[in-house]
């Protein structure tokens, strides 16, 4: 019986261990969220490409404004999304991303980000959403990183609205 209870536990706790364990490994591209900016800038340049998608459940237009960016690991970079809902009707979708090569996830560090918060546009309306971050400088020291020179950070709209009600006659 107290297996039983024990591997019901770890398998309610599996999400979020899974979870913590990407956030501090970086594993399969997951960035880092940090809250200050480090306090050296190398001259190292590591080109940034932005990829934007949106899925075909939603009828927006995603775009970045710099598409490729040439990026000094530990400065501060600020890009600004664009997005339209084209669509006839209110929409809302949430913005998910991805590193690769996915080595380099641990060292991408977001300040501010409008990904995995649900966003919604009235039919016809526009926004600019910001993507606040830094490279850190400890990629440098990383053999796994250390001659990674292009990466790409890939985001992609999906509808949030799953469970849309039918109308009854």
């Amino acid at each position: 019986a107290g297996i039983f209870v024990f591997m019901l536990g770890l398998s309610f706790a599996a999400v979020p261990l899974y979870d913590l364990f990407c956030r501090v490994t970086g594993f399969g591209g997951t960035t880092q969220i940090s809250k200050e900016a480090p306090k050296i800038v190398l001259d190292k340049i590591v080109n940034v490409r932005l990829d934007t998608n949106v899925n075909s459940q939603l009828d927006w237009d995603f775009a970045v404004n710099e598409k490729t960016l040439d990026v000094k690991p530990g400065k501060v970079y600020k890009v600004e999304f664009e997005v339209e809902n084209f669509g006839k009707e209110q929409s809302s979708g949430v913005a998910s991303y991805n590193v690769s090569p996915s080595t380099f996830g641990q060292y991408f560090n977001k300040l501010g980000c409008f990904c995995f918060e649900k966003q919604t546009l009235k039919s016809g309306e526009k926004m600019s959403y910001i993507l606040t971050f830094y490279l850190d400088p400890e990629m440098v020291n990383d053999p796994k990183t250390k001659n990674i020179d292009d990466i790409t950070m890939s985001y992609t709209f999906f509808s949030s609205d799953y469970y849309k009600q039918s109308k009854v006659n």
